[in-house]
């Protein structure tokens, strides 16, 4: 695709800033543990079907089989008995060094027996650094505290040290509550009172809104990112109470704390997201797990981000979770897309090639480094 000085474009694939990821099983997977990894549903496929046969799934079966030594689009047993050959640590070495991602910043909030940062930069010769979930932390907190005395000091410090060893923070205030939150920090009095009624369950699921406000606002006040879910996941999340447009008041209150937010997957609310990154300075939008999960039609989606929010305020991720597959088809998925749009923009003369490299860079990976320093 040459740009109007005749310069073919993309002219390269420099090394990518996954700024949102997960850390991987261990172990070998079965055909149905594999396959639940490419859904968002927590059961299993109806009877004679397959989560292969999905937008992600296709994807796999295209990008990864090559990695492997076998044909593009093989069947999923093939690979799955080639994967098992070689076995889960050498598999993931491959993909994740064919992802060409030089830095992750991996939230070690999920549960399971997954992953550190720590292995998985040595499993693909990259750098990783850590994401702190708000609520997991909270959580552990709650497991060691006497009173809510002992625990909002505990909490303090944990926050603090966090802010000075990792990357930023994370909240799923949208799974355990939603966005619609009073945007306000709590008073004193208020979380006292909600911590005498969660503290004695020992650190049990963290649903309080009056706590996951206290929790964002602490973790805002440090001035590190705060990565925020929105938009589809699992069933445990309702969708339209993750509609990012309902963080607006918050936006707005939390930006004296210098606090960058950065809105997480978007999808199918990705428009909303762009325009309160376009309105707000502090204000960030996401393109992981959507662009994997739409697969083929991740061009589409690409260019629907692309319509408002700009492009200094987009940033890459793969939202890849337990499959060294997913850091693989996130970052080619993101590459064929901006290829398809920026490149279509610039066959036509809209863009010139140069233009178009630079903003490729910054999504891709500028604009993660400049937001997490």
């Amino acid at each position: 695709m040459p740009d109007p000085a005749g310069r073919p474009w993309p002219t390269g694939h420099p090394p990518l800033v996954d700024h949102h990821c997960h850390g991987l099983v261990r172990e070998d997977l079965t055909r149905a543990a594999f396959e639940s990894f490419l859904t968002e549903s927590p059961d299993p496929a109806p009877p004679g079907t397959s989560f292969f046969d999905t937008q992600l799934g296709f994807a796999v079966r295209r990008l990864c089989p090559p990695v492997l030594d076998l044909a593009p689009h093989c069947d999923p047993d093939t690979y799955l008995a080639r994967r098992a050959e070689l076995g889960a640590r050498e598999s993931a070495r491959r993909l994740l060094r064919a992802a060409g991602i030089a830095e992750f910043y991996v939230d070690t909030g999920l549960p399971g027996d997954l992953t550190t940062p720590q292995e998985l930069a040595e499993l693909s010769g990259a750098k990783a650094y850590e994401i702190v979930r708000l609520e997991h932390l909270a959580e552990r907190t709650a497991a060691e505290a006497e009173d809510p005395d002992a625990f909002l000091a505990a909490l303090d410090r944990r926050i603090a040290e966090a802010a000075r060893t990792a990357v930023g923070f994370k909240s799923v205030a949208a799974y355990r509550h939603g966005l619609h939150l009073p945007p306000e920090p709590p008073g004193r009095r208020a979380v006292e009172d909600a911590l005498h009624r969660w503290l004695p369950t020992g650190g049990a699921r963290l649903t309080d809104p009056v706590l996951l406000r206290h929790l964002l606002w602490s973790a805002a006040r440090t001035g590190r990112p705060l990565q925020l879910h929105t938009g589809f996941g699992d069933p445990d999340l309702r969708l339209h109470r993750a509609d990012p447009l309902l963080l607006t008041e918050f936006v707005e209150a939390v930006r004296p704390t210098g606090c960058t937010l950065v809105l997480l997957h978007c999808y199918p609310y990705h428009r909303h997201a762009g325009c309160l990154a376009q309105v707000y300075p502090h204000v960030y939008a996401d393109l992981g797990l959507t662009l994997g999960h739409t697969g083929a039609r991740a061009a589409a989606v690409l260019a629907e981000f692309l319509e408002l929010a700009p492009f200094g305020k987009l940033l890459f991720s793969t939202d890849a979770y337990g499959l060294p597959e997913l850091y693989l088809v996130g970052a080619r998925l993101f590459r064929e897309a901006v290829a398809e749009v920026l490149g279509g923009w610039v066959e036509r003369g809209l863009w010139q090639g140069s233009d178009a490299d630079r903003v490729s860079d910054l999504i891709g990976a500028g604009n993660a480094r400049r937001v997490y320093a």
